[in-house]
C-alpha cells in the first residue's frame, strides 16, 4: 500500500462505508441468487468493498464469524486497525454499512429523507398524543397509502407490518393502500434497485388490481423469500390474466401508483401518507403491527371497535424473513 497512509485509508474507510453507505441501504450486487449462506452472503459483501469502493487503496477482511440476525447476516468488516460492524441481506444484494439499531425507549429514521422521522431526544408519544400532533382530515373510511418497492428491506419490512394487520385486523384491509415508487420510461416500468424489482413492484400491482383477493396471500408469501413463482401458486393467482395485465393495463396502473408518489414528493420505501398527509410511522411506535394499526385509526372520525383490537408492538423483520419478528430491527428506508 505504497503512498497511502493509515490515516488516509481510515480516511477512506469512512468516507466510503459511513458516508456513502449509512444506515440506508445500497444495492450492490445484482442477480445473485436468493437464500445465499452466510459465508456466501459475507464473502460477496468483502469483494464488492475490496474491487467497487476501495479499488486496492485497502484490502477489507471478513473478520469473526457470521450471525443471522433479524432476517439479515451480521458481519464485521476489518480495514486496517478499524473494524465496521456491518449486515448484508440473505440474497446478497444488499449491506448496510452501519447495523440496524434496537429501540427500547424512543424510535428514530437514520435516513436522512423528509420523509422519514430525524433523530431527537423527545420521549416518543402515545397513539392518541401522536394522533393529536397529526392532526389529520378524518373519514369514515380513511386510508393509509404505504409506498414502497418490492426488494427494499424497509420495504419488505412495511408490507410484513401490513400483512400482520390484514391479518389480525381484517376489517382494516380496506383501509390500507399499497403502492409503489418508480417511473415509466419508453414505455416500461423502472425501479431504484433494478429490472428485477421493477418486474416484481409491476407484478405486485397487477395482482393488487386485477386479483385483489390474491394480494395479501402472495405478498404474505413473497416477503418470506422473495419466491415470486412458488407464491403465485401459494396464493392461488391467475397466471395467465397476470401475464396479460403486465404486458398490457399494468403499466397504466403503475403510472398512478408513481403519479400518487410524485404528489406526495414520497422518495423513501417506505413512506406512509394516511388521508393525504405525510404520516411518520415512529412517532406511534414504529414498525409494529400495533403502531401501524394506531396509525389508521388515527384517520377516523369515529373510531370502529376494530381499533380496540391489541396486535403485535414487535417490530417486524427487516429484508426477507419466514417470520414476522425476530428481535432488533432497524427504522430507516430505501432511497
Amino acid at each position: 500500500m505504497k503512498g497511502i497512509s493509515k490515516e488516509q485509508i481510515k480516511n477512506i474507510t469512512i468516507a466510503v462505508l459511513v458516508i456513502a453507505l449509512g444506515a440506508v441501504c445500497y444495492y450492490f450486487i445484482y442477480g445473485s441468487p436468493l437464500n445465499l449462506s452466510g459465508e456466501q452472503a459475507a464473502q460477496r459483501a468483502i469483494a464488492y468493498i475490496n474491487n467497487d469502493l476501495l479499488n486496492g487503496r485497502a484490502t477489507a477482511t471478513l473478520n469473526g464469524k457470521v450471525v443471522q440476525q433479524s432476517g439479515l447476516y451480521k458481519i464485521n468488516i476489518k480495514i486496517g486497525s478499524d473494524e465496521f460492524p456491518s449486515y448484508v441481506s440473505k440474497d446478497g444484494k444488499l449491506l448496510f454499512a452501519q447495523p440496524p439499531l434496537e429501540i427500547k425507549t424512543s424510535t428514530s429514521s437514520t435516513s436522512t429523507s423528509p420523509n422519514k422521522a430525524q433523530n431527537n431526544t423527545e420521549k416518543p408519544k402515545d397513539a392518541a398524543q401522536a394522533c393529536n400532533s397529526l392532526n389529520p382530515s378524518k373519514s369514515a373510511t380513511p386510508q393509509l397509502e404505504a409506498f414502497v418497492v418490492s426488494e427494499c428491506p424497509y420495504g419488505l419490512q412495511m408490507q410484513r407490518v401490513l400483512a400482520a394487520i390484514v391479518q389480525g385486523a381484517p376489517q382494516l384491509a380496506q383501509n390500507i393502500q399499497i403502492k409503489y415508487i418508480g417511473e415509466v420510461q419508453d414505455g416500461k416500468i423502472t425501479s431504484m434497485h433494478g429490472e428485477e424489482e421493477a418486474q416484481e413492484n409491476l407484478r405486485q400491482i397487477c395482482i393488487r388490481e386485477e386479483q385483489k383477493d390474491k394480494y395479501f396471500p402472495y405478498i404474505s408469501c413473497f416477503i418470506q423469500e422473495g419466491k415470486s413463482q412458488e407464491c403465485l401458486k401459494t396464493a392461488g393467482v391467475q397466471e395467465a390474466a397476470l401475464n396479460n395485465c403486465m404486458k398490457g393495463k399494468g403499466i397504466q396502473y403503475a403510472q398512478k401508483d408513481f403519479e400518487a408518489s410524485r404528489k406526495y414528493n414520497v422518495t423513501g420505501s417506505p413512506t406512509l401518507i394516511l388521508n393525504g398527509k405525510l404520516v411518520d410511522e415512529f412517532d406511534f411506535g414504529g414498525r409494529s403491527a400495533q403502531a401501524v394499526k394506531e396509525v389508521i385509526c388515527c384517520g377516523f372520525d369515529s373510531k370502529p371497535s376494530v381499533c380496540a383490537t391489541e396486535l403485535s408492538t414487535q417490530q417486524a423483520n427487516v429484508s426477507f424473513s419466514k417470520t414476522y419478528s425476530g428481535g432488533a430491527s432497524g427504522g430507516s428506508s430505501c432511497q
